[in-house]
């Protein structure tokens, strides 16, 4: 039993929650599959093999991922920049940096953190 809501029920960590959530979005093989910031709390080895499986398994359908870690989403088909509920800048990863706008200016910034 996991939880706390049961008697002698397991606690998980975050990470272990969202393992187990991602484990049950593969198992179900949906033909569209929404994550919202699937990997916050999963080191990055784990974040790796997560992000391996989801390209193979999500080749074929649809897969929309929110996210503000700019190593999630730079292989996605398509990069939405979403600001004040707005679509402000769309496309590939290569096309939004050449665009040198709001994309490319956070990219750069988080790319700082790993220079």
């Amino acid at each position: 039993m996991l939880g706390r809501e049961f008697k002698k029920g397991e606690e998980l960590s975050i990470g272990q929650w969202q393992k187990l959530a991602l484990a049950r979005a593969f198992y179900e093989e949906a033909p569209l599959l929404i994550l919202d910031e699937p990997t916050s709390a999963i080191d990055a080895e784990a974040e790796y093999g997560i992000f391996n499986n989801l390209q193979k398994t999500y080749k074929e359908r649809t897969l929309i991922l929110v996210s503000h870690r700019f190593s999630t989403v730079r292989n996605a088909n398509k990069i939405f920049v979403i600001e004040n509920g707005e679509i402000t800048e769309r496309g590939t990863h290569r096309r939004l940096l050449s665009l040198d706008g709001k994309y490319a200016k956070m990219f750069r910034l988080q790319a700082k953190g790993y220079q």
